[in-house]
């Protein structure tokens, strides 16, 4: 039996249509973009401008404005290190919230023992209809004169919540401080346009929406004020500067095409999957008690991405009942703190109980799925569920 994939937050399947934009810059059009002086290298650089031109108008952003990374863990990296060493002489603190991601979370511990000062804000807390969210008014009683940079997600990856970040650009735009964005999963899930969100800095991925892995890219504004970024890597001065090292071409076009895909399905492509993950949360309650909803209300799509599903299964532990479904593939949180003992900082800054947080399993919707596969999916969890229940010891 084939495995049910429903863990697009972790990543998502190369689209077939992808993979053959991508495949001629793998083979005939082999060039390296930095070779000017003969043709092959001249196609690459035509295919990298395209590309760059493609993903910026995706994101309302003139090319120029678009840095080349290795992914979002290098794009936030770049941001979060390279911003506050540039612009540090007007002061040492940042703004950031409890729930973002570990490459958010940690180059600003790293910056706070080299001295800066980092202010994490907490969310809404469960069982809130709005849990998850930072609200706009926290961000501004947080800003100091010397604060220089705040940092927030545009979507959860965990629990969906979507951010009021084009309120708290606003708040930054007037008091001249850095906004930061990490868009990872919502670039392709969700209009983005930098003007609107008025960020200065932009992180997102190509994996998480039907492109390749090992290509992202970091929106560095430079129109109206221009950004200063110090570069993580030097050697080559490819990016401006900003990334050195030889293009990933093929990556490159993928992502661009991979861009187009989202822009022209998402409008029909959310409303099927917001109607998918609500027959799955409904389903799941009918067939297993004790299901509770992490993050926001399923009702307020304007706060969750329509793919996320996050619920708490009473008694059982995640990483069993992920065990005993191997023909589903769901997660128990963050891909990229899968390895980490730890409970989730996202469910655990909602105040949920460590037992709720290790019973919590993560549904991630996508292009392929399908109402077939929910009902498996469903019926396979809930056999498990049973299955494990049984073996818990009756209390006396």
């Amino acid at each position: 039996m084939p495995t049910t994939y429903l863990d697009h937050h972790a990543t998502t399947p190369t689209d077939p249509r992808v993979v053959e934009a991508v495949l001629p810059y793998m083979t005939e059009r082999f060039g390296n973009a930095g070779s000017a002086t003969h043709e092959p290298g001249r196609q690459a650089r035509r295919a990298v401008d395209d590309a760059r031109r493609t993903i910026a108008e995706s994101i309302g952003a003139d090319p120029r404005e678009v840095v080349f990374t290795s992914g979002a863990t290098e794009s936030n990296n770049l941001a979060l290190r390279g911003a506050p060493v540039r612009h540090g002489r007007r002061g040492r603190h940042l703004v950031s919230v409890a729930t973002e991601h570990p490459s958010v979370l940690e180059p600003l511990a790293r910056l706070a023992r080299e001295g800066f000062e980092v202010t994490l804000l907490p969310v809404v807390p469960a069982p809130e209809a709005e849990a998850g969210l930072v609200r706009a008014e926290q961000v501004a009683e947080a800003l100091r004169p010397d604060t220089i940079l705040v940092s927030v997600m545009l979507a959860n990856n965990e629990i969906g919540v979507v951010q009021p970040v084009a309120e708290i650009g606003r708040l930054c735009r007037q008091r001249g401080v850095l906004l930061h964005c990490d868009a990872t999963q919502a670039v392709g899930r969700l209009p983005v346009d930098v003007d609107r969100l008025e960020v200065d800095l932009l992180s997102f991925t190509a994996h998480k929406m039907y492109g390749p892995k090992g290509v992202g890219a970091l929106y560095v504004r430079r129109r109206e004020r221009r950004v200063r970024v110090e570069p993580l890597l030097v050697g080559g001065g490819q990016e401006g500067g900003l990334r050195s090292g030889t293009l990933n071409v093929p990556a490159i076009v993928g992502f661009a095409r991979a861009v187009e895909l989202c822009r022209d399905e998402m409008a029909d492509e959310t409303p099927r999957l917001r109607a998918l993950r609500d027959r799955a949360f409904q389903r799941l309650c009918e067939r297993v008690g004790g299901v509770t909803l992490n993050g926001p209300s399923l009702d307020r799509p304007d706060l969750r991405l329509a793919a996320n599903l996050n619920v708490a299964l009473a008694g059982l532990d995640a990483e069993s009942l992920l065990a005993a479904t191997r023909d589903v593939a769901l997660s128990a949180g963050s891909a990229c703190g899968s390895n980490e003992p730890e409970p989730s900082h996202v469910l655990r800054a909602l105040g949920l109980p460590d037992a709720a947080i290790r019973s919590s399993v993560r549904f991630g919707l996508g292009r392929w799925t399908t109402e077939q596969q929910i009902d498996q999916a469903v019926d396979a969890l809930a056999a498990a569920v049973c299955q494990l229940r049984s073996m818990l010891p009756v209390a006396s």
